[in-house]
């Protein structure tokens, strides 16, 4: 017997909701942000949000799940099927440009973790859900271009990722992205 997952409704209102609790919980974290704050700037009433959030634990949830999706179609637009080791590049090009451009501010799924602790907790098992997507679709990527152990090679570059986030907040982009790029290229020539 198959069970479908229940789908969230639709709305403008939902819609609206959700883009301004990812624009706000990415700038100024996630506990720092109650639902009066959401709900005025997305000019909703309360009843609208738990129409369509039952919790703001179901609100981070849908912000991390609409990061997800957005890093998931980024990855699907860069691959070329035909040219398994240009997708390779494509990633490092592509973590690089995210860093500099949309997450300016870290990693939201280490900053959604760093918020919430517990390991148990559905935001961390949605933050979990997520990197090992990362990890298997890097793994995938390296294995079709023919590198050697392209699962340890896809958590070295994770790592980097990771740091490359981080440091870009903290440095800037300008010093960050280059060493990451270089960083990502040595680990992927060298193994």
């Amino acid at each position: 017997m198959t069970h479908l997952v229940e789908q969230p409704r639709t709305s403008e209102a939902r819609e609206r909701l959700l883009r301004t609790a990812a624009d706000i919980f990415y700038r100024e974290g996630i506990h720092a942000v109650g639902v009066d704050r959401v709900v005025s700037e997305a000019g909703v009433t309360r009843a609208t949000f738990y129409r369509h959030f039952p919790s703001k634990d179901d609100l981070v949830r849908a912000y991390l799940a609409l990061e997800d999706a957005a890093l998931r179609a980024l990855f699907a637009s860069a691959m070329d099927p035909d040219d398994p080791a240009a997708n390779v590049d494509a990633i490092i090009h592509g973590i690089a440009a995210d860093v500099e451009h949309h997450h300016t501010r870290g990693c939201p799924f280490i900053n959604a973790a760093a918020e919430f602790p517990n390991p148990q907790h559905p935001v961390r098992l949605a933050v979990s859900a997520h990197r090992t997507w990362f990890v298997h679709t890097l793994r995938d990527v390296l294995a079709a271009a023919g590198h050697d152990d392209p699962e340890q090679l896809a958590r070295r570059l994770v790592l980097l990722r990771d740091a490359a986030l981080v440091g870009a907040y903290l440095d800037g982009p300008e010093i960050t992205v280059p060493a990451f790029v270089s960083a990502a290229r040595e680990v992927v020539t060298r193994g």
